[in-house]
């Protein structure tokens, strides 16, 4: 049925549905670092009388579920007409509608970008389950990327099923990566920057980048093949290095020049899994070499 709208109708419907999935990746991005700490510490204090830290404003539960969406600077609960993507905030001017606490704008640019990429979907996809298995990867990919820019962690809770969502689309042939190159992809996505760090580690004697970012690169690799990782690799790796020397020049690096890579893999993954291996090489200007 949906297959019979006209394109505009159906670029309309998937703008909608991204706005409220990207409001629910904003719930991620904030929540699952809290709660990955809550579970490190209750790890790490098993069986000693040292303190867990709390849930945000003493809330006895707090999962991706509960409590309702609130306001983080005061604990407002939302209304539902001050929960609506992209709208309320323009209708709140920004702000909370309890405390006036500025809201980050995070919120409406991650719902924008969800709803953008969805859009994208439809139109390289139509109406198909690709485009809903895709529109899902970009989704999770844009939660891992606030994640890491924010915390530096890629949480194994989204690139562990991510993996193997991508391995059986391709099984299904619904994601139109060959199950062979997505395997492949996988495993070289993993070793290749395994290797490069380990590598770096035993010159240096330091850590260049975290684990996460392997596990990142493999999930890529699984749903866009092992073609994707050369031009996902160069493309991330310019990109980190333009955004570095801006941030380094303004003074704005964090604390020992550390810039995590995530985003720039999620950048890179979108753009190749739209455009393909091929077309991102001759953007990159290798195109003569294949």
């Amino acid at each position: 049925m949906l297959a019979e709208l006209p394109m505009p109708w159906l670029a309309t419907l998937a703008a909608a549905f991204g706005l409220v999935i990207g409001s629910f990746v904003n719930v991620v991005a904030h929540r699952l670092p809290l709660m990955l700490e809550r579970r490190w510490a209750l790890q790490d204090n098993e069986g000693a009388d040292a303190l867990v830290p709390a849930a945000p404003h003493g809330h006895p539960r707090y999962n991706l579920a509960w409590p309702r969406s609130h306001c983080p600077q005061c604990g407002h609960p939302l209304a539902w007409h001050e929960n609506l993507p992209l709208l309320s905030f323009a209708l709140l001017r920004g702000r909370c509608a309890h405390c006036q606490a500025p809201i980050s704008l995070q919120y409406p640019m991650v719902e924008l970008c969800t709803a953008l990429w969805c859009v994208t979907c439809v139109l390289n996809w139509q109406a198909s389950w690709a485009a809903l298995c895709w529109s899902g990867f970009g989704a999770a990919l844009l939660a891992l990327a606030v994640i890491d820019w924010q915390t530096t962690y890629l949480p194994d809770d989204i690139t562990q099923p991510l993996l193997w969502s991508g391995l059986i689309a391709a099984a299904l042939g619904v994601s139109g990566t060959p199950l062979a190159d997505a395997l492949w992809g996988a495993v070289a996505g993993y070793l290749s920057l395994w290797s490069v760090c380990r590598i770096f580690e035993w010159i240096t004697g330091r850590i260049g980048m975290g684990e996460g970012d392997f596990k990142l690169l493999a999930v890529i690799g699984a749903w866009a093949g092992w073609q994707a990782l050369l031009p996902v690799v160069l493309a991330a790796s310019l990109m980190g290095v333009v955004v570095g020397l801006a941030m380094k020049s303004r003074g704005t690096l964090r604390e020992g020049g550390y810039l995590p890579f995530g985003p720039f893999l999620v950048i890179a993954g979108l753009w190749v899994a739209i455009e393909g291996a091929d077309a991102m090489l001759r953007a990159l200007g290798l195109g003569l070499l294949g």
